[in-house]
């Protein structure tokens, strides 16, 4: 079994103790060990002696059979993106906060590695969004790796004044939002951006996408659930010469005249999940979804 680790460079010291010593046991179990880079060199400052590791990687140069990811969701997502067509089953370990995606305790890391070598897991694919820039002034689609697994937002840029964002889907109108953007989320990051203004929570599975307008000067703009098959396009009006896109957090400027083409990624990210998970526990144990004071 080989296992590439990823992580965020700052650990208590809690979760550095909890880490060591599952790098200890995956040595103990002749696993191979590679370790980002970064992370490597942040926990040997941390701890101030060598780590046990059989590879310290950069890029995307490694192959491993999971990616273990210490940190909170932010964390994972950029596992994700690392791990992005290599379709390597992730596990989250969370060392953050809120925890949707990095949902497995770091206390209980070693226990979960002898889930996985009895087979006593699941693993769960989520699908992604692929963004293109469209015009004259886009050298390589919209960035340099251009998919999200949580969401794709277009936003007004360092002005306050309403944008307009038109969206067709498979070439028919939908709507033009006026506003402060547009969030377009997969069901994974229904959770996340989409929630925070007012858009539906999604099984992580569901084939759709969500369009969900962002402080919308309009009563009855609400959001839009669709079909994932359909490819849909964006086109900004606005007074200023330049909108933001953000791909899960990443952020860049594009001009008024360039467009957006969303569709499915080729691809999916994969899960890891003890075999006793669900996503409804998972809403009531983060959210306190559906819980009633009458429950207590």
């Amino acid at each position: 079994m080989k296992i590439a680790i990823f992580g965020k460079r700052r650990q208590t010291p809690d979760d550095i103790r909890h880490i060591t010593a599952l790098l200890d046991r995956l040595a103990a179990l002749d696993i191979f060990v590679g370790i980002d880079r970064r992370f490597y060199e942040a926990l040997v400052r941390q701890t101030g002696v060598p780590i046990n590791a059989d590879d310290v990687f950069e890029d995307d140069d490694f192959k491993a059979d999971f990616c273990f990811s210490f940190g909170g969701d932010g964390t994972f997502l950029r596992t994700a993106r690392r791990v992005a067509s290599k379709e390597i089953p992730i596990i989250g370990f969370n060392t953050g906060h809120l925890g949707f995606l990095a949902e497995q305790s770091v206390s209980e890391a070693s226990t979960m590695v002898d889930r996985l070598i009895s087979g006593d897991y699941t693993v769960e694919s989520r699908s992604l969004l692929e963004g293109k820039g469209i015009g004259n002034k886009v050298k390589a689609g919209v960035s340099g790796w251009g998919f999200a697994l949580n969401e794709i937002a277009i936003l007004r840029q360092d002005t306050a004044s309403m944008i307009t964002v038109n969206a067709l889907l498979d070439g028919m109108p939908v709507a033009s939002y006026q506003g402060d953007g547009l969030i377009v989320s997969t069901p994974t990051g229904s959770t996340a951006y989409n929630l925070s203004v007012g858009g539906p929570i999604v099984q992580p599975t569901a084939p759709c996408w969500v369009l969900s307008p962002i402080a919308p000067h309009s009563l009855t703009m609400r959001p839009l659930v669709v079909a994932d098959s359909h490819i849909i396009d964006i086109s900004v009006e606005s007074r200023t010469d330049t909108y933001r896109v953000t791909l899960d957090g990443r952020s860049l400027i594009l001009p008024i005249d360039v467009k957006l083409r969303l569709r499915r990624a080729p691809f999916v990210t994969k899960i890891v999940h003890s075999t006793n998970h669900n996503f409804i526990d998972t809403l009531r144990a983060k959210l306190l979804w559906g819980i009633s004071k009458r429950d207590e």
